[in-house]
């Protein structure tokens, strides 16, 4: 399957594998993701949408396990203070619906932050923009197709 997040690693030349799962509506945490595809659930990273006071709309990517850090973040981002965006907007401001956010492709090129779990892995799974498929890619591929900064932004869940 072809997404535009597919479509956009193929057009850098980056390598990268697709899972497809069942989706289950109700249940759609990392964990779950996580369980269905055969990673552990601190290798499956999850995107949320965020909203600073001074800069407005950023991604953060964290490991499925692990909870955003949001004063970590607004030290990042250079915001006084950040909070994520209520679900009714995620679609809206990204394109994606809950469960298929990834920051590949969003409707604007919003900064990205990655925490730096990311280096623990050889590969990582992250959203391919639909509900149902996860790409597989090496962390170096993920943030330079983002074009990510990365730092300690997650704390445990």
């Amino acid at each position: 399957m072809k997404t535009n997040a597919t479509r956009i690693l193929d057009s850098l030349n980056i390598k990268y594998s697709l899972r497809e799962y069942e989706v289950d509506p109700n249940d759609l945490t990392a964990e779950t993701v996580a369980h269905k595809i055969g990673f552990p659930t601190e290798q499956v990273f999850k995107t949320l949408v965020v909203i600073g006071n001074k800069n407005g709309v950023c991604l953060a990517v964290v490991a499925g396990n692990a909870q955003l850090d949001l004063k970590a973040l607004a030290k990042m981002t250079g915001d006084r203070s950040v909070d994520t965006a209520p679900l009714k907007d995620v679609q809206n401001l990204t394109g994606y619906i809950r469960g298929g956010v990834t920051a590949l492709a969003c409707k604007k090129n919003y900064p990205v932050y990655v925490d730096e779990n990311v280096y623990l892995f050889d590969e990582i799974s992250i959203s391919a923009g639909v509900r149902g498929t996860q790409i597989i890619i090496a962390p170096d591929d993920y943030i330079s197709a983002t074009k990510a900064t990365v730092g300690q932004i997650a704390k445990d869940a």
